[in-house]
């Protein structure tokens, strides 16, 4: 079918009297279009043909092996893009509870991520994928507990009213806004310093705890060895042990800190969340605790046969007699140092020899039954006893802890800093990543691609046919006595939320008419843009059956940017999944499509189910590669070039036809079904994705998507 059938003067017929096929060529010397270039970055070297069309509505083929009879089409053409970036020195939370400069990260590194939906969005560790840096106009994010956070204007933060842009630049994405409430842990507290206060502190803490350890636990002296006792003779060198082992009158904030990191060293222990100091010195174990309080860390002490004793905040009256009976146990820890150096005759014995030869000289703690001082088991007790102290040796599990919002998170201001700076970019295997106690969303696409469903040449990679007048034409076919109700299927030849769609805005009129006419439909995309035409979606639903659908083939970002680099990344795709299931929709998702040799490997078939199951998807539809003319030689140019060894197999799967033989598409699905299974998701018939319609009454034929 030639294009002048579809791009003419309103002349009142009806694209039912046609029934025009679903994917016509398309001619891109269109008579009668406006064609317009952009200087935007994001539209560098496209070119697009404005055209009035004839009828938006149209019919499947009869031949055609998918389960639907009419599509909407808006546009012919594609492309896709974004890019998030906030300041090289925000602290960025790794997998262990350490944190390090965004600007530092590299592929590779192991971080924190979460996972789920709303109230079921967990931490869970992943792995950076890529890094870059950029340079971008900087907004400076304040929040009600002091955090600052430094970004571009179209990075996003998670909020209790879902993910919202700095500043963004387009009217329809959502904005942060003054008051909005982040979720996260908060911010993260400031590494101590090695000074003298804080070694001192870390000497007094590790020999002291050792001594009430030795003498009180069952099991005798622990051996003093290790990351801790090799960082206590470090410090000897320049602080004498006699010092170190005073009580300050007045400690300093340091002091407490290296105590604390010293007494986890010889009497701590971490598990998961939970942070634990074991004794049977009482006096050790209150010094601990007021320590705990004067650095704003909740705790409990547990004494065999006691309930837990909290404590929290430091009171005049615990200060005083904790001072006063612990400077008592100093003079007899340092006159027991003291006799160990008279009795062998080395008068140097105390500043020279190590710790652990020096330490059983410290066996006058008071015996008695151990106790136990317990941190609050959270994340954000856990995560600031370790940044506050720099204790080695207790990497932190968080993964499967729920994620919060807070009060102490509520964005407090939001300024333009009238500032370009260098600003940087991950992006991760769930993604998002945690900045200074915050959840914050990266980007996977960082330049301009294009991309078209229906043909390999790269005029249609440039160029895009829009269809401007697609509201009045719809709601004129919707209207016409004719048309039966069938339910449309959209995004099925080329997406329907491209880039362009941000600055042409069909779809929101193409839904409105949907809705008016209570006509159900379906969605399949791999864009993101669908988000912002949620209420519309919502208020659909609310008259008729909205079915939606995300394409997915697999998650290997290495394939992604080879063979699909136009479209969003597929943990972009992924996000897309999680706020439309915040939403309320069930989504599907086609894993498609599944390229043989390539992404059809158990391990990738694993690692996309899993990733599909932890976006919150209700279902997984396989489709393998089909290849119709056209895109198969596009294809087949593109595999002798990157994969020439796969060209054989091809050619032997493929032969002269599109389709793979059926015993592969079969191994494939129950391959897809196994994993679908271990992860909680069963496998639909495609129908059940697609047809927004009645239940159908026959068993669906598979269907298969093509790869462009």
């Amino acid at each position: 079918m030639r294009w002048s059938n579809l791009s003419a003067p309103h002349d009142g017929d009806s694209l039912l009297d046609r029934a025009a096929p679903a994917a016509p060529p398309l001619p891109l010397a269109l008579p009668g279009a406006t064609v317009r270039t952009f200087d935007t970055p994001g539209f560098a070297g496209m070119t697009f043909y404005e055209v009035r069309a004839k009828s938006l509505i149209n019919k499947v083929p009869g031949q055609s092996r998918v389960p639907f009879e009419w599509t909407v089409n808006p546009y012919r053409g594609c492309s896709h893009a974004c890019s998030y970036c906030l300041a090289g020195d925000t602290p960025i939370l790794m997998a262990d509870g350490t944190t390090r400069p965004l600007a530092e990260l590299r592929p590779g590194d192991a971080i924190m991520g979460t996972m789920g939906a709303g109230a079921t969005r967990r931490y869970v560790p992943t792995t950076v994928l890529d890094h870059w840096q950029t340079q971008k106009p900087a907004f400076r994010v304040t929040l009600a507990d002091g955090t600052r956070l430094v970004a571009s204007g179209d990075h996003r933060f998670l909020t209790d009213r879902g993910w919202r842009h700095v500043a963004p630049a387009e009217p329809h994405q959502p904005a942060l806004a003054v008051g909005d409430l982040m979720f996260g842990v908060g911010h993260f507290a400031e590494p101590p310093k090695e000074t003298p206060d804080y070694q001192s502190g870390y000497l007094c803490g590790l020999i002291r705890g050792d001594a009430s350890l030795s003498n009180s636990v069952p099991g005798g002296r622990p051996a003093r060895e290790g990351d801790a006792w090799a960082r206590a003779d470090r410090y000897l060198e320049d602080l004498p042990l006699h010092e170190a082992l005073r009580w300050p009158e007045q400690p300093t904030p340091g002091w407490f800190r290296g105590f604390l990191a010293g007494a986890f060293g010889s009497t701590g222990r971490a598990d998961r969340l939970a942070i634990t100091f074991t004794s049977g010195d009482q006096l050790f174990l209150n010094r601990v605790t007021d320590a705990l309080t004067r650095l704003g860390l909740p705790s409990r002490v547990h004494v065999p046969g006691r309930a837990p004793v909290p404590h929290g905040s430091p009171t005049a009256g615990s200060a005083a007699t904790s001072g006063a009976v612990t400077r008592g146990a100093a003079v007899t820890a340092y006159a027991s140092t003291s006799a160990h150096a008279s009795a062998t005759g080395d008068a140097s014995a105390t500043a020279h020899a190590s710790v652990t030869d020096r330490v059983g000289a410290l066996a006058d703690a008071r015996p008695g039954a151990p106790a136990t001082v317990e941190i609050d088991r959270d994340l954000w007790a856990a995560l600031r006893f370790r940044h506050l102290t720099g204790i080695d040796g207790a990497p932190l599990d968080a993964s499967g802890v729920g994620v919060r919002k807070s009060r102490e998170l509520a964005v407090a201001d939001i300024e333009d800093l009238g500032l370009t700076l260098p600003l940087f970019d991950i992006s991760t295997g769930t993604s998002d990543f945690i900045a200074d106690g915050v959840v914050s969303h990266n980007c996977f696409a960082r330049h301009t691609h294009t991309y078209l469903d229906l043909d390999s040449g790269h005029d249609f990679d440039t160029k895009v046919v829009v269809k401007v007048n697609a509201g009045e034409v719809i709601r004129r076919e919707l209207a016409a006595p004719r048309w039966s109700g069938a339910p449309i299927a959209m995004g099925t030849n080329v997406d329907v939320y491209q880039r362009a769609e941000g600055r042409y805005r069909l779809m929101p009129e193409i839904l409105a008419a949907l809705r008016d006419h209570a006509n159900p439909f379906s969605i399949l995309t791999k864009g993101t843009l669908i988000l912002r035409d949620l209420e519309l979606l919502r208020q659909a639903a609310e008259v008729t059956r909205v079915g939606l659908a995300v394409s997915v083939g697999f998650v290997d970002e290495t394939v992604w940017r080879s063979v699909e680099s136009g479209t969003p990344s597929p943990r972009r795709r992924l996000d897309v999944v999680r706020r439309l299931t915040d939403a309320g929709f069930p989504v599907g998702v086609l894993m498609a499509p599944i390229l043989p040799g390539l992404t059809d490997s158990d391990e990738s078939i694993e690692q996309t189910v899993a990733a599909i199951a932890a976006a919150g998807a209700v279902s997984v539809t396989p489709i393998p590669l089909h290849l119709r003319r056209g895109a198969k030689e596009w294809y087949a140019s593109w595999l002798t070039r990157t994969h020439p060894a796969l060209a054989p197999r091809y050619r032997e799967l493929y032969g002269d036809g599109s389709y793979l033989p059926e015993t592969y598409q079969s191994e494939i699905g129950a391959r897809v079904r196994m994993a679908a299974r271990r992860h909680g998701l069963h496998r639909p018939d495609p129908v059940q994705i697609r047809d927004v319609g009645p239940e159908p009454s026959a068993e669906p034929q598979p269907h298969q998507l093509t790869l462009l």
